[in-house]
């Protein structure tokens, strides 16, 4: 499995990042210790998590994905064979999107605490809090930074113009940039990311770890009719984009899929891999054979004419 740095940090990640939302969600704590065997075992080693997971499931309070990991790692000892990312700043209880030093500095904290680790590798701000100044943002994160609890941070769904007075701030107060991006985008949703964002990731060297690559399971082949959407765990998004451009799309999908004697999730994955400034998509499996599907895409090529067939249906 080839590993490459995450834009100009010595991150050194995984092709595929494990999307670890569903841990304390759709997979308990033995389940979530069951699929992260096999994802170690596999060799996938960098994780990604956030505070607020899973606080929309009924009876959580948010942390429960981090406290499972942070089980995981302790009863395995394998916590420094790992990169873990987690996210601060979506509602935790607070009401509002809070990048401020004091919500940081309590959420570092708590995230640590349930991660049982004294540091963290990649620390996202999850979203844009516009009432709360970049410098502020930058100058606690400098601090944890010099304290050694994070190494690098990243920015999760921020507007290129944001992105800019970021790295302009940080520049002139000495402040850390965020080196990481972290945006949606797949075949379903391209417009998040190409175009301007994709650019100026790549003039700045930025890492870009895609999120909802499988667009929340849609593209994985599962949903053939209205029926089977019933049955999804994330209804709205899914409902949201099925429609005919869609279908057509999937059709595509799973033509490709059984030409490369493989799964629609792999080619959905393969496909984000081969675009342009990625560094590596974030995907979720809940079971051993979703994994396979990691496995498929890491090792596949997908030919120029499978890629503009791609291309071409899912410009909708």
């Amino acid at each position: 499995m080839q590993y490459k740095k995450l834009g100009s940090t010595d991150l050194s990640i995984s092709p595929i990042i494990f999307g670890g939302n569903v841990f304390g969600w759709t997979l308990n704590e033995k389940e979530s210790f069951a699929i992260l065997d096999l994802m170690f075992d596999m060799g996938i080693q960098t994780i990604d998590t956030a505070d607020v997971y899973s606080r929309w499931a009924p009876g959580n309070e948010g942390g429960e994905s981090e406290s499972i990991l942070g089980k995981w790692m302790k009863e395995r000892g394998n916590r420094n064979d790992l990169i873990i990312c987690t996210k601060v700043g979506m509602d935790m209880g607070q009401g509002k999107i809070d990048l401020s030093k004091s919500h940081i500095r309590a959420s570092v904290e708590d995230s640590l605490r349930r991660l049982q680790t004294d540091y963290i590798d990649l620390y996202y701000s999850h979203k844009d809090d516009e009432t709360t100044t970049p410098k502020e943002t930058l100058s606690v994160y400098q601090e944890l930074m010099d304290e050694g609890k994070v190494r690098f941070v990243g920015a999760s769904n921020f507007s290129v113009d944001r992105l800019k007075e970021s790295e302009q701030i940080a520049a002139e107060h000495g402040l850390p940039k965020y080196q990481v991006v972290q945006p949606e985008y797949n075949l379903l949703s391209r417009n998040s990311f190409e175009g301007e964002l994709q650019n100026y990731c790549k003039q700045h060297q930025l890492g870009v770890a895609s999120y909802f690559s499988l667009a929340s399971g849609l593209l994985s082949g599962k949903y053939r009719n209205e029926k089977d959407l019933e049955n999804s765990s994330r209804t709205d998004y899914v409902k949201k984009h099925w429609n005919a451009d869609t279908k057509k799309l999937l059709m595509v999908l799973e033509d490709i899929a059984n030409h490369q004697q493989t799964t629609s999730a792999a080619i959905a994955l393969a496909w984000v891999m081969h675009q342009p400034g990625i560094s590596a998509p974030i995907a979720s499996a809940t079971k051993e054979e979703h994994l396979q599907a990691f496995k498929d895409a890491i090792q596949m090529e997908l030919s120029k004419e499978e890629l503009r067939k791609l291309n071409e249906m899912s410009t909708f």
